[in-house]
């Protein structure tokens, strides 16, 4: 008999499940149209769920052409600009930014106020809207790295202070961080400022342990996700028959052939009830092979 183990560790985080949370009791305690930001969460599914239940997803364009509603804002954050123009159309912010990001934020505003000539690095993806919102607190000023071998285009004799967006590898932040301390002229300033959130760092140990007790690994997570790439990846490189799907009908069978336990884990953005609909159709699958 196949057994399958779900990972306790995966699933929302924190930030995750107080945006959706919010969104919920919106919906549930008012009529009035409710619009997000992006999508509330990397994860097409959860976005589904929420879109049957009310919440309709728009992007930076379609906002500009909103007037006198309620906008919610995901856990990623947003830049300044956002609340500008949220204010100047008369919108109601419903703000689900993750308090870790919230923080991340201030800090980044108060050291380029402090230091407008330095360089602002984020250690971060590219048009990410995490990334997006840690920049606008820099008036766009802030440059962004986001692979090790691109840290050789800052200039070393100018001073620098590195924050990461907060679901990078922890281990690439600090080969960034060895690479500047020996590169950096003696007469200029270096900070490094580690943001990466633990909740999010400390998964990676913990699914690498998770994958190498299984046979298969089956990784459910959203492709757009940024954290479900790093943990899968991560998957991966300890256990070579670790397979990524979105949700349930994306599961080929052959996958578990000749193996003895499944494992199922996720990202941070993986809602729990998706990770159990996979588990109930392999073992659906198992049990009623012709079905």
């Amino acid at each position: 008999m196949l057994q399958i183990e779900i990972d306790n560790g995966s699933g929302f985080c924190f930030g995750v499940t107080t945006a959706i949370k919010k969104a919920e009791e919106e919906l549930e305690n008012s009529s009035a149209p409710l619009y997000c930001l992006g999508d509330i969460v990397h994860n097409g599914m959860e976005v589904e769920r929420l879109s049957e239940k009310g919440l309709q997803t728009i992007n930076h364009d379609d906002l500009k052409k909103l007037h006198d509603t309620k906008v919610l804002l995901r856990a990623h954050g947003e830049p300044p600009a956002t609340y500008e123009l949220a204010a100047r159309n008369n919108i109601n912010v419903i703000d689900a930014t993750c308090p870790v990001v919230l923080q991340l934020q201030k800090r980044i505003k108060r050291q380029y106020e402090a230091s407008p000539d330095a360089q602002i690095v984020i250690f971060g993806k590219n048009g990410h809207a995490e990334v997006l919102g840690l920049v606008g607190q820099t008036d766009n000023h802030a440059i962004v790295i986001e692979h090790f071998n691109e840290v050789s285009k800052l200039d070393f004799n100018r001073d620098i202070y590195l924050y990461s967006q907060t679901t990078k590898s922890l281990d690439e932040f600090h080969k960034i961080i060895e690479f500047i301390q020996s590169h950096i002229s003696p007469s200029a300033t270096f900070k490094s400022f580690d943001t990466i959130c633990r909740q999010v760092a400390n998964r990676m140990p913990n699914i690498a342990a998770f994958a190498a007790r299984h046979d298969v690994v089956l990784f459910v997570s959203g492709r757009k996700s940024s954290n479900g790439k790093v943990l899968f990846n991560e998957c991966k490189s300890v256990n070579p028959r670790s397979y990524q799907v979105e949700n349930a009908g994306e599961i080929c069978m052959e996958w578990f052939r000749d193996a003895a336990t499944v494992g199922i884990c996720g990202a941070t953005s993986t809602p729990k009830w998706l990770m159990e609909e996979c588990r109930d159709m392999i073992t659906d699958k198992t049990t009623n092979p012709q079905t």
